[in-house]
């Protein structure tokens, strides 16, 4: 009798779906709405990176807008947190004492990632702590923000590079990251050589040309990366995604997604996160922001 009733529980347990109790979930960030319309939309980019995972067994997605969680009860059990958002002073992550909360879920091994803008901080405050992190960041005219089309052909043998192929989209993709002392435990994801053109500028902000850039002609750069910390945690940096319609390129979105799972620690399907993106769901979710004409009236 005892061996049919285990029997019958080990059925029961063996039938449930895959996830069903004990989903990794990843807490994605979405900063407040910042630059023109179609730019910076961190809101409706995390929604769509959520509805592009929804076929993802393991895994829950959860979207919180306006730069920070209602509560701090957002991270209770996450696997990881990635935040798409302003940076430098502004960076959500540097206000209060959340620095000190994600350096405690660093440390209990949640994955960190942080996207575009998010990943600039300043040197003094933040800057320790993303080395730690995620390896590196960008530092205010030592890193630079050209607008420029990286032709991204080749790939690391890595999980997160898992089923991309070679891509390009003309983005503010930063380059000339702070790194780690020899870029130690950080394995470039997404790679390209600017040309002396783009070195040579004029940059987003500040326009530049920097001698430390231009001098640097004809080298490699890195503008998507990931670390695996030594205590076994991991973290991810990606540059782009200034620009909002590049989510519907399938290669961005589906690189942004596997370094996602990675760094919860789930598995990355074998040819990667495959998903769709419809004109729709890339027309949905945008900010209500005021058009430059509407500003002037003002």
């Amino acid at each position: 009798m005892k061996r049919l009733l285990a029997l019958f529980v080990f059925t029961l347990v063996a039938g449930l779906p895959l996830g069903c109790a004990a989903d990794k979930k990843i807490v994605l960030i979405a900063g407040k709405p910042s630059h023109p319309s179609g730019m910076h939309e961190f809101r409706a980019g995390c929604l769509l990176l959520q509805q592009s995972m929804a076929g993802v067994r393991g895994v829950k997605l959860e979207v919180h807008d306006n730069g920070w969680p209602a509560s701090d009860a957002a991270f209770e059990g996450a696997a990881a947190v990635v935040i798409y958002a302003d940076g430098g002073g502004r960076h959500p992550a540097v206000q209060e004492n959340r620095k000190a909360l994600l350096d405690s879920l660093a440390k209990k091994g949640v994955g960190l990632g942080f996207m575009h803008y998010g990943v600039e901080v300043l040197k003094d405050n933040g800057g320790p702590e993303f080395i730690n992190w995620i390896g590196g960041y960008y530092e205010n005219s030592w890193s630079c923000n050209p607008m420029w089309a990286p032709e991204y052909k080749e790939f690391p043998a890595h999980p997160v590079a898992r089923g991309v192929k070679p891509f390009s989209n003309h983005d503010e993709w930063y380059f000339n990251m702070r790194w780690t002392e020899g870029q130690k435990g950080v394995t470039p994801i997404l790679t390209a050589k600017p040309s002396d053109q783009v070195r040579d500028g004029p940059y987003v902000h500040p326009k530049g040309p920097y001698p430390h850039i231009q001098a640097a002609k004809g080298r490699t750069e890195t503008m998507m990366w990931v670390m695996e910390r030594p205590d076994g945690g991991r973290g991810f940096g990606f540059t782009g995604g200034h620009t909002h319609a590049h989510w519907g390129d399938d290669n961005q979105r589906k690189v942004v997604l596997n370094a996602m799972l990675w760094i919860a620690q789930a598995e990355v399907p074998k040819n990667g996160v495959e998903s769709k993106v419809t004109p729709a769901q890339l027309a949905a979710n945008l900010d209500d922001k005021p058009t430059p004409a509407a500003k002037k009236k003002k």
